[in-house]
C-alpha cells in the first residue's frame, strides 16, 4: 500500500503540474519575462532584493510549509487515512496550488503590494482594511500554534535546536559566499550542503537541554531580529539550506515508501466524529480545513506570496515554480507523512507496548498515541521506522530522526521569523493613515524594529500558555479563512485586471472554501471554546474574541465582494 500511494501521488502532482498549473500561466495571468519584476524595478537591498529561483524556491517552500503539513495529517489521522488523504489532495489540486499562484502574480503585477492591498484596489477600501486585521489576527496565531510545536520538539529533541543553531552559521557563511564574495553558485551550493550535513551531525553530538518557556524566550529575541534584518543577511541562504534538507527528506522518504513494500496498518476510516480539537468529538467537515491546514491550502502562503516572494522574484516565469510548484510539493510532503503513520504508527505503539483495537481507533488515537508520540514525534518516529525497514537501514535511525525533526523545526522556524516580517508589513501599511496626519507615530509605530516587535510579543505570549489543541484550530480558522478570501480576491484580479473568463477556477472553489470555514469557526466557538475558557480563562478569552471579531469580519468582507466582484473598476472609482 505505501508503494501504491506514493506513485500515485507522484504522478498526480507531475500530471497537474506540466497541464493545469502551465495552462494557468500562459492562458490566465498570461506571465513573461519581458515584464520587469518588482525585485527589479523598485530594488532597496532590504525587502526588495532579485533571488535565483532556486534560492528563492527554498525561502518561499519552507516558509509556506512550516510545521503545518507535517502536524496536520499526523492529527487528521484520527479520521482514518483515507479521509486525511482525500482532503490534501483535494485541496491541493482545486484550490491551494491556484490561490497560491494567483496571490503571487497579482503581487507581482501590484509593484510587491499585498494580497490585502490589492483587494483594496478591487473591491472597496472597506474591504481592504478589514482584510488587513484579519491578517494581522492570522499572523499572532501562526506565531503563537508554531511557536508552540517547536517548544515541545526542542524540549523533546535536544539535538534538533542544536543542529539548527549549527545551520544558520552555515547560512550566514553561505550568504558571504554567495552575496559578498560572489563565489561560483554551484561550488557555493557544494559548501553549503556539506555545512548543512555537518550542522545536522554535530546537533547529534552536542544536543541542548532546556525548558519549553526558555526556548520560547530565545524564539521571540530570534524572530524579531530575523525578521529586521535585509532578507539576504540570513533569510534567502538560510532557506536555500531549507530546499536541500526538503529534496533529501523527501527522496529518501519517496524511496522507502516505495520499497517498504509495507501495508497500512492505521484504519482506512474510523468515524465522522472522532475526538481531535479540544477533547470534543470533531466532524469531519466542516473542521477538516482547520486541522490539516497547509498541507491542503492555506491562506498564509497567500501572505508569503505577496508579502516576501513576490519581492524577489526575478522574473515572472520563474512565478509557476515558486507559487505553484512549492504548494504541489508541499501536498507531496503531507501525502509521505500520511503514509508513514498510516504504515508504521500503529506499529510502533505496539512495540512500545501501547495496545489500541483498530475499531476504537478514532477515539483513542488522540490521547493513548498523542501521549506516547506527540504530534511531531508521531511523524518522526514513523518515518525513521519507514527509511529502517528498507535497504536504506544503513542511515543510522537517530540520524534519520534528527533529520525529521529538523524538517519540522527548520520550516517550523522559518514560518515564524517570515510571519514576524510579514506583521512588520501589515502594520507598516496598516498605519499607512498616520504618515500624513502624525508623521512622528507612523515613524514610531513603522520602525522594523517596532513593528517586529508587537506580533511577535502578542504571539509568543499565547504560544507560553501551551494550549496547542486550541491553539492549532485557531490558527486553522483565521488560516482558512484568509485563504477563501485571498482566493475570492484572486478570482476579482482574473476578472477585472487580466479581462479573462476563467474566474471560475478561482471564485467557485472560494466559495465553497468560505462556506466550510464560516461553519467551522461558528462550530469551534460555540463547542470547542467554552470549555477552554472555563481552564485557561485568559487563552480561551483572547483566542474567542479574535474568533468572533474574524467572524464579522468575515460576514462584511462576503457583502462587499458579491457587490463589486462582477463591477467595473471605472464604475467603483466614479461611486
Amino acid at each position: 500500500m505505501t508503494t501504491l500511494i506514493v506513485l500515485v501521488g507522484i504522478a498526480v502532482y507531475v500530471i497537474l503540474y506540466a497541464t493545469y498549473g502551465k495552462k494557468l500561466e500562459r492562458d490566465v495571468v498570461k506571465a513573461s519575462n519581458d515584464n520587469a519584476t518588482p525585485s527589479q524595478r523598485l530594488f532597496d537591498g532590504v525587502d526588495y532584493v532579485p533571488a535565483r529561483k532556486e534560492v528563492l524556491f527554498g525561502h518561499h517552500f519552507a516558509s509556506i510549509a512550516g510545521a503545518a503539513p507535517i502536524i496536520g495529517p499526523v492529527l487528521a489521522m484520527a479520521w482514518g487515512w483515507v479521509p486525511a488523504l482525500a482532503w490534501v489532495w483535494f485541496g491541493n489540486i482545486f484550490i491551494g496550488a491556484v490561490h497560491d499562484y494567483l496571490a503571487l502574480m497579482a503581487s507581482v503585477r501590484y509593484d510587491g503590494k499585498s494580497i490585502q492591498f490589492v483587494a483594496s484596489d478591487l473591491i472597496t477600501k472597506r474591504t481592504g482594511t478589514l482584510f488587513y486585521w484579519l491578517v494581522f489576527f492570522l499572523l499572532i496565531l501562526v506565531i503563537a500554534a508554531f511557536g508552540a510545536v517547536l517548544g515541545g520538539i526542542f524540549v523533546r529533541q535536544p539535538a534538533v535546536p542544536s543542529a539548527y543553531i549549527l545551520k544558520i552559521i552555515a547560512a550566514l557563511i553561505l550568504g558571504v559566499l554567495i552575496y559578498r564574495i560572489k563565489m561560483n553558485f554551484g561550488l557555493a551550493t557544494i559548501i553549503g550542503i556539506i555545512m548543512l550535513a555537518l550542522a545536522i551531525w554535530g546537533g547529534t553530538l552536542i544536543p541542548i537541554k532546556a525548558s519549553y518557556n526558555a526556548w520560547i524566550l530565545v524564539m521571540f529575541f530570534y524572530i524579531i531580529i530575523v525578521s529586521a534584518i535585509p532578507v539576504n543577511v540570513l533569510l534567502q541562504p538560510r532557506d536555500y539550506l531549507n530546499s536541500w534538507l526538503l529534496y533529501f527528506g523527501l527522496i529518501i522518504g519517496a524511496i522507502a515508501a516505495l520499497f517498504s513494500l509495507h501495508g497500512f496498518t492505521a484504519p482506512a476510516f474510523t468515524s465522522f466524529s472522532p475526538i481531535v480539537s479540544g477533547g470534543k468529538a470533531t466532524p469531519y467537515w466542516p473542521v477538516i480545513p482547520l486541522i490539516i491546514a497547509c498541507g491542503s491550502l492555506s491562506g498564509f502562503h497567500s501572505l508569503v506570496g505577496s508579502g516576501t516572494s513576490s519581492k524577489q522574484l526575478e522574473k515572472e516565469k520563474d512565478g509557476l515554480m515558486i507559487g505553484y510548484g512549492a504548494m504541489l510539493t508541499e501536498g507531496f510532503l503531507s501525502t509521505i507523512v500520511v503514509i508513514s503513520v498510516a504504515g508504521f504508527g500503529y506499529t510502533l505503539l505496539k512495540d512500545a507496548g501501547t495496545k489500541i483495537a483498530l475499531s476504537t481507533w478514532g477515539t483513542t488515537y488522540m490521547g493513548s498515541m498523542m501521549s506516547k508520540y506527540p504530534k511531531a514525534a508521531m511523524f518522526t518516529a514513523s518515518y525513521a521506522q519507514m527509511v529502517n525497514s528498507t535497504w536504506l537501514n544503513f542511515i543510522p535511525i537517530k540520524i534519520v530522526q534528527t533529520i525529521a525533526g529538523m524538517w519540522v523545526a527548520s520550516f517550523a522556524m522559518t514560518t515564524l521569523d517570515t510571519t514576524n516580517r510579514l506583521g512588520r508589513y501589515c502594520l507598516t501599511e496598516i498605519f499607512s493613515g498616520l504618515k500624513d496626519k502624525n508623521e512622528g507615530a507612523y515613524r514610531f509605530l513603522t520602525n522594523r524594529w517596532v513593528a517586529s516587535l508587537i506580533p511577535a510579543a502578542i504571539g509568543i505570549w499565547l504560544a507560553w500558555s501551551k494550549n496547542f489543541t486550541i491553539l492549532w484550530p485557531s490558527f486553522g480558522s483565521a488560516n482558512q479563512l484568509i485563504a477563501s478570501i485571498a482566493l475570492l480576491t484572486g478570482s476579482a484580479w482574473v476578472a477585472k485586471k487580466l479581462k479573462s473568463k476563467a474566474a471560475a477556477v478561482a471564485v467557485v472553489p472560494a466559495y465553497f472554501l468560505w462556506i466550510t470555514v464560516t461553519a467551522a469557526i461558528v462550530w469551534f466557538s460555540a463547542v470547542v471554546l467554552p470549555g477552554t475558557i472555563s481552564k485557561s480563562p485568559v487563552t480561551g478569552i483572547t483566542v474567542l474574541v479574535i474568533e468572533v471579531i474574524m467572524f464579522i469580519m468575515n460576514i462584511i468582507f462576503i457583502i462587499d465582494f458579491i457587490r463589486n466582484y462582477k463591477k467595473p473598476i471605472e464604475a467603483e472609482a466614479e461611486a
